[in-house]
């Protein structure tokens, strides 16, 4: 007996004696390990390759190998990416979505350890990237391969993709609820009890087995706090709609600087822009080394000479303006540093960008503040600005919330928190509908969102809705043997295809012909060519189903032909179609 036919047997015997509910929540823990075992590696792996890179750092003055080291980190990531993946690994998140909306949840294989790899040299020589998108690319692709290893179907495997997220969230950051949310507010559609408890066991597992293997202390050291106050409501209002801002000109920058570098297509070329602009912005602003964690450490903790030191402004802890100065301008270059990164070949992800730049936001608006006169706790402010851009960034409040709570032990600060992220979405949600993870699939309709609706169209798909048994006229036929046709015709609409090459030329419907069929004396004076009309539209073989739908709601037709790139005539599709389709894929997404 060979393994084939041992992992056949095995698959029958789980299928007989274990039902699918109990069998997804043994796969939602074992995704929750594995995913928790892989954020361990990763964050090992980043600090053992960073350690290594930056032993022999200057740790006072200006540092001249910053000018050397993250470029190298982008080409070493580059070469391996392109000659041992040979597949896009960048974008994370955006990935994930994609495989939702039209891959049928599949990831491949290799996304379980080829993001940590990448990841691992891009920011260990410092790239100025997170590791949360690459490890939520892994978590999901550890659940869906999972999933695809069991032979589960697609709505299963939609699930585990979101427990592989939720596990690795939860487990780089031992923050289970944040882990839960992200999945609910970035990644997953409607959801309902059954797919949340499978969530909740993927999160808990993944954040119980990060406390076993680091210990129970949080990930950031925060001691300094006031408790919230009334009085500064406004002061957070203004907090929050700054973030809003701040995360739009994140989100538009970023998508900005992403499209220019598309337009050189040699990828020595966008190594050499990328990894000299990085190199020189790191020199110029060493806190944009790496994910920025210890700067946000370091503010959180008032510790502002750790923040200036290797820099041009060393000294200026005592000179506000001049920190503000400073600080406004790590602000405004931290994008075009991630954004050098990623698309001169790095592979990191905008997570922890963004709480780094919330935290220098939170802290520069409580040092304003204070200089004008006013007692603002700058360490507060400053957690709050991460809640806030995460919030505006990411278009998910909840889990800026949660996270930062959870970073921090900082619960008592719920109020705070709640108040900056509502504020910042809210005033992002005016001039972006989607986040920078979901703004280039929303663009090309292929974007799972949380509208249900939207939701099952994208489920379905154009080749499962088209009806080829219509009986096919060509342009020369005379009327006499259409109705030969038409007499053993069920429809009423007949396309009309040119014989030679397949293009389809038009429609003939009963209704166009239903005055002269009863008249056998006109059955060899007209030919369809004569009597064919021009459909109301044509639908392409490869739109999205939420065009499709579209399409026919402007029309106001029933039947619509589909061709493809060349007008070659492939079917009809008819609007009671997708309905039936649309109901039986409704009722299999929502089913408890």
């Amino acid at each position: 007996m060979d393994w084939k036919e041992i992992y056949l047997q095995a698959i029958n015997w789980r299928e007989k004696h274990i039902k699918e509910r109990q069998f997804i929540l043994i796969l939602s823990f074992l995704t929750g390990i594995f995913a928790a075992l892989a954020a361990f590696v990763l964050k090992m792996a980043i600090h053992s390759v960073q350690s290594l890179v930056t032993e022999s750092f200057n740790r006072e003055s200006l540092n001249y190998l910053y000018l050397i080291t993250p470029a190298v980190g982008i080409i070493i990531t580059s070469l391996f990416v392109r000659h041992i993946v040979k597949d896009d690994i960048s974008h994370g998140v955006t990935r994930i979505l994609y495989a939702i909306s039209q891959r049928k949840s599949i990831l491949k294989l290799h996304n379980v350890w080829t993001s940590l790899v990448g990841s691992s040299i891009t920011i260990g020589f410092g790239g100025s990237v997170g590791a949360e998108a690459p490890i939520v690319l892994t978590g999901s692709a550890i659940g869906s391969n999972l999933g695809k290893f069991f032979k589960m179907n697609q709505k299963t495997m939609m699930l585990l993709i979101g427990c592989g997220a939720a596990g690795a969230i939860a487990g780089i950051f031992k923050a289970p609820i944040a882990g839960l949310v992200f999945t609910l507010e970035v990644l997953m559609l409607d959801m309902t009890m059954t797919s949340i408890v499978p969530l909740l066991i993927s999160s808990v597992t993944a954040t119980s087995v990060t406390y076993i293997l680091t210990g129970d202390e949080f990930m950031f050291q925060f001691t300094n706090y006031e408790p919230f106050a009334v009085e500064r409501i406004p002061y957070l209002l203004m907090l929050g709609v700054v973030c809003g801002l701040v995360s739009l000109y994140f989100t538009r920058g970023m998508n900005w600087l992403e499209n220019f570098y598309k337009k050189f297509e040699n990828p020595y070329i966008k190594w050499a822009i990328g990894g000299s602009i990085l190199s020189v912005l790191i020199f110029l602003f060493p806190p944009l080394y790496g994910e920025g964690y210890d700067t946000i450490a370091s503010l959180l903790n008032n510790d502002i000479s750790s923040v200036v030191k290797q820099s041009f402004f060393l000294g200026s802890e005592n000179k506000p303006l001049v920190l503000l100065t400073y600080l406004v301008l790590i602000i405004v270059f931290k994008i075009f540093a991630t954004a050098s990164t990623t698309s001169a070949g790095g592979v990191g992800g905008i997570f922890a960008p963004s709480l780094f730049v919330g935290c220098i936001t939170g802290f520069v608006v409580a040092e304003i503040l204070n200089l004008i006169g006013l007692n603002m706790p700058i360490e507060n402010f400053a957690l709050a600005g991460m809640a806030g851009l995460m919030s505006g960034v990411m278009h998910a409040p909840l889990t800026g919330i949660f996270l930062i709570a959870e970073l921090t032990g900082s619960y008592y600060l719920f109020m705070t928190l709640i108040i900056v992220s509502t504020i910042s979405y809210l005033t992002i949600i005016l001039f972006e509908p989607h986040s920078l993870y979901a703004m280039r699939l929303a663009q090309k309709g292929e974007l799972i969102t949380h509208n249900k609706d939207k939701a099952v169209l994208t489920l379905l798909k154009m080749e499962n809705v088209i009806e080829t048994n219509l009986n096919v006229l060509e342009p020369d036929m005379k009327l006499g043997e259409v109705i030969k046709i038409i007499s053993h015709s069920k429809r009423n609409v007949f396309p009309v295809v040119n014989p030679k090459n397949g293009v389809l030329l038009g429609i003939l419907t009963l209704d166009e012909i239903r005055n002269i069929m009863f008249r056998p004396e006109l059955y060899q004076r007209f030919t369809v060519r004569q009597l064919m009309i021009s459909p109301p539209t044509f639908l392409n073989v490869n739109m999205p189903m939420e065009k499709v739908m579209q399409i026919f709601e402007d029309t106001g037709a029933w039947n619509l032909p589909v061709v493809d790139d060349e007008k070659h005539y492939i079917g009809f599709v008819s609007k009671s179609t997708i309905f039936n389709s649309y109901r039986h894929v409704l009722v299999h997404f929502s089913d408890e």
